[in-house]
């Protein structure tokens, strides 16, 4: 399977139903840069905002604009990065999951709505998982498979050598495939929102 081809307008609705179905709303918007601006419109002024490491997200222009401070958002990575005293840092990394918006991408998306999301240290998977009452995802359509044994195979045999050798280049130190999260649904009593901004454009592994 060819794992950078962008999923059919076809594939792209049928994945919005299929989302919607599990209580996860989407939108598909063309370019990077409608889905820089439909973030800014879902995340409101003063709200806490917390990020994963995303290429996705950097491609788009989020961490430029994120680290800008033109918005008036309060960005919880830049306090911890501030923070010289170990044990502080270590402190507002664990509330820092509290957040009240996080933002990320996903690995693979299958056909049905579920997703894909792994981790070296797990360090953002309590967020999507339970912590963070919104989660936002944006989502290249090259992401979409069919089943969750493609997601997997995109996972292992495409993404993690690619992030490996992103992680090299960047920190001298690769990546390990240690923590794999599958949403398959979320809980509607637990009142969080999850919003997916599908992508017609390729971003991200």
């Amino acid at each position: 399977m060819d794992y950078t081809k962008l999923a059919s307008d076809e594939n792209l609705d049928h994945a919005v139903k299929a989302l919607a179905s599990k209580n996860i709303s989407a939108v598909i918007v063309k370019d990077k840069a409608r889905a820089l601006e439909k973030i800014k419109e879902l995340i409101p002024a003063s709200a806490s905002v917390m990020n994963g490491a995303s290429v996705t997200l950097e491609q788009i222009g989020f961490i430029d604009y994120l680290k800008s401070g033109n918005h008036s958002w309060n960005n919880l990575h830049a306090a911890i990065l501030a923070e010289k005293d170990p044990q502080q840092q270590l402190f507002l990394r664990k509330q820092a999951v509290l957040a009240d918006y996080y933002l990320g991408s996903v690995h693979a998306l299958t056909e049905n709505g579920e997703f894909v999301v792994a981790s070296n240290t797990g360090s953002q998977l309590p967020h999507i998982v339970y912590t963070s009452p919104n989660l936002i995802f944006v989502v290249s359509a090259k992401k979409i498979v069919p089943n969750l044994v493609e997601a997997m195979r995109r996972l292992e045999e495409h993404v993690v050598p690619l992030e490996n050798e992103h992680m090299q280049k960047l920190y001298g130190t690769g990546t390990s495939l240690n923590k794999i999260l599958v949403f398959k649904n979320e809980n509607p009593s637990l009142g969080r929102k999850i919003q997916m901004i599908l992508v017609q454009e390729d971003l991200g592994f």
